[in-house]
C-alpha cells in the first residue's frame, strides 16, 4: 500500500487512527502492530511472514543477549542474528546480483531465480540490526514481542524509512502523549510530504521520462535531465520522510529528520550529514567506527572509507552503477578529507557550486540502467556525444516545464521555510498565519487528492493558458 493512493488516504489512515485513538493505552501498540502487518501485506501478504519471521528471530537473541554473562557467548549469539538478518536481506536482493556476475566471470549459464523483492526489507532489517547490536552493547531488551513487532513494523516509516533506532522511541513504545497540537503538527507534516511527492517529484519524474523518450537530445537537454532527476530524487525520499515523520507525531513518536536542505551544502561532506541521515548514522555507527573510524592510520582510514561507500552504494540496489555510485563519492569525500578541504571553505559560492555538480553527476549514475549508459549520460551532458547544445524539443520542453523546475529549485532551499517561520513568529502576521495555515494545508491536500482521482497528469495543461 502507498501513501499517496486513495485506499491508503481515506480507507486504511481513518480507519487505523480511529481504532487506534479508541483503543486504551495499554493495546494501543497492539493496534499499531497488526494495522501495520495489514499494510505491508496489502500488496505482498506473503512476505509480511518473512518479516514476522526475522523479528521473532531477532526477539529471541535479544533476550538470550540480555541474559548472558559471557562476553564471548553475547558476541557469538549477535553475530548469529545479525547473520540471520542479513541471510533474508542477501538471498532476496543480491542473489541474481552473485549469479549474474558469476556468470559473467566463469562464461558459464546459471539460470537466475528470478527472486522478487520485499519491499522496505532494506529498511527493517537495518533497524532489526542495531537494535540486536545495541542490546548486545548494554539496551535492555524488549521483552513483549508485540512492543518489538510494533517498533519494527510500524507503517511510517516501514516502507522507505527513516531508519529508526529503537534505543530513540524505546520510551515512546512504553508511554507516549497524543495531544491536539502534536496531531495539527503531524498532519502538516504529512500533507507538505505529500505535496512534494504527488506535485513535484511525480512531475518531475514525467520530464526524465520524456528525457528517455526523446530522440532528439541535446547538451541541454541532458543537463536538464541531470537537474530534474536530482530534484525528483529529492522530492520523493525527502516527502515520503515528511509523510513517516508526519504520521509519526500524530501517533506520539517522534522520528529523526532524515533531509537538512542537502542541496546547500559547501562540501560533499556536509552533503551526507543532510542527506538520508538516518543511514548516514547507521553506517556509521554500526560499519564505519567499529571498523576502527577515524582511529586508525590514513592507509587503513581510506580503507574503512572505500567499504562503507561501497556498501552503501549496494545497499541503494543490487546493480554495478549503485557500487561505483558510492564509490564515487568515497573519492570525493577522501579527496576533501585529505587535499582541499581548505579550499573548500574559501568561497561558500564556489563550494556550492561545485557540490551541486558533483550530485547531479552522482544521480546520473544513480538512475543509469548500467555503467555504459551512465558513462554516456555524462559524455553527452560535456560536449562528447555528439548532440547539438540546444534542439528544438529542449526548448519546448524547457519553457513547458520552466516553472516547476523553479518551484523545484526554490523548494530544495530553506527559502520557504524561512519565509514561512518569520511570518508566524511576526507579531503583526502571527493571527494571519494560524488562519492562513490550516486553510493551505487544506487545499494542498485537495489538489493532491485531485491528482491521484485523476490518474494522469499532462504536464502541459498550465502553458496553455
Amino acid at each position: 500500500m502507498l501513501f499517496s493512493s486513495i485506499t491508503f488516504l481515506y480507507y486504511f489512515l481513518p480507519c487505523v487512527f480511529l481504532l487506534y485513538f479508541i483503543t486504551p493505552a495499554r493495546l494501543k501498540n497492539t493496534v499499531l502492530f497488526l494495522a501495520s502487518i495489514v499494510f505491508y501485506a496489502w500488496g505482498e501478504p506473503k512476505y509480511a511472514l518473512i518479516m514476522l519471521a526475522s523479528i521473532a528471530a531477532n526477539y529471541v537473541f535479544a533476550v538470550l543477549i540480555e541474559k548472558s554473562s559471557g562476553k564471548t557467548v553475547k558476541r557469538i549469539l549477535t553475530g548469529v542474528s545479525v547473520s540471520i538478518s542479513l541471510a533474508f536481506l542477501l538471498f532476496f536482493k543480491y542473489t541474481d546480483f552473485f549469479i549474474d556476475n558469476f556468470n559473467r566471470a566463469t562464461g558459464l549459464s546459471v539460470p537466475l531465480l528470478g527472486i522478487a523483492l520485499p519491499i522496505g526489507i532494506s529498511f527493517y532489517t537495518f533497524q532489526l540490526i542495531s537494535y540486536t547490536v545495541d542490546v548486545y552493547r548494554g539496551l535492555p531488551a524488549q521483552k513483549n514481542p508485540i512492543n518489538l513487532g510494533a517498533y519494527i513494523t510500524m507503517f511510517p516509516q516501514l516502507i522507505a524509512g527513516p531508519i529508526v533506532r529503537y534505543s530513540n522511541i524505546a520510551v515512546s513504545l512504553k508511554s507516549r502523549r497524543h495531544t491536539v497540537d502534536f496531531a495539527a503538527q503531524g498532519i502538516t507534516r504529512f500533507v507538505i510530504g505529500l505535496s512534494k511527492k504527488i506535485l513535484l517529484a511525480n512531475t518531475l519524474g514525467e520530464l526524465c521520462d520524456i528525457f528517455r523518450s526523446c530522440d532528439d537530445k541535446s547538451v541541454l537537454f541532458y543537463w536538464i535531465y541531470a537537474v530534474a532527476y536530482a530534484l525528483h530524487v529529492y522530492f520523493d525520499f525527502s516527502g515520503y520522510s515528511d509523510m513517516a515523520i508526519g504520521l509519526g507525531k500524530i501517533l506520539g513518536f517522534d522520528f529523526c529528520e532524515n533531509f537538512n536542505y542537502p542541496y546547500i551544502s559547501t562540501s560533499v561532506s556536509e552533503f551526507w550529514r543532510r542527506w538520508h541521515i538516518s543511514l548516514g548514522s547507521w553506517f556509521r555507527d554500526y560499519v564505519y567506527i567499529p571498523m576502527g573510524g577515524n582511529r586508525v592510520n590514513t592507509p587503513r582510514r581510506i580503507l574503512n572509507i572505500f567499504t562503507v561507500w561501497f556498501l552503501t552504494g549496494l545497499w541503494h540496489g543490487a546493480a554495478w552503477n549503485f557500487a561505483v555510485w558510492g564509490l564515487y563519492f568515497a573519492v570525493l569525500l577522501t579527496l576533501e578529507k585529505n587535499l582541499f578541504s581548505k579550499l573548500l571553505k574559501r568561497s561558500k559560492a564556489l563550494s556550492r557550486v561545485y557540490v551541486i555538480i558533483a550530485v547531479i553527476i552522482s544521480f546520473v549514475i544513480f538512475n543509469a540502467a548500467d555503467m555504459s549508459q551512465a558513462f554516456s549520460d555524462i559524455a553527452s551532458m560535456f560536449f562528447a556525444g555528439g548532440h547539438p547544445l540546444v534542439s528544438e524539443p529542449t526548448l519546448y520542453y524547457l519553457k513547458s516545464y520552466a516553472v516547476l523546475l523553479t518551484v523545484g529549485i526554490i523548494g530544495a532551499t530553506p527559502v520557504v521555510k524561512t519565509a514561512a517561520v518569520r511570518f508566524s513568529e511576526n507579531e503583526k502576521t502571527k493571527k494571519l498565519c494560524s488562519v492562513l495555515q490550516p486553510v493551505i494545508v487544506a487545499a494542498l491536500l485537495l489538489i493532491s487528492t485531485a491528482y491521484l482521482a485523476d490518474g494522469s497528469f499532462n504536464p502541459f495543461l498550465y502553458f496553455r493558458f
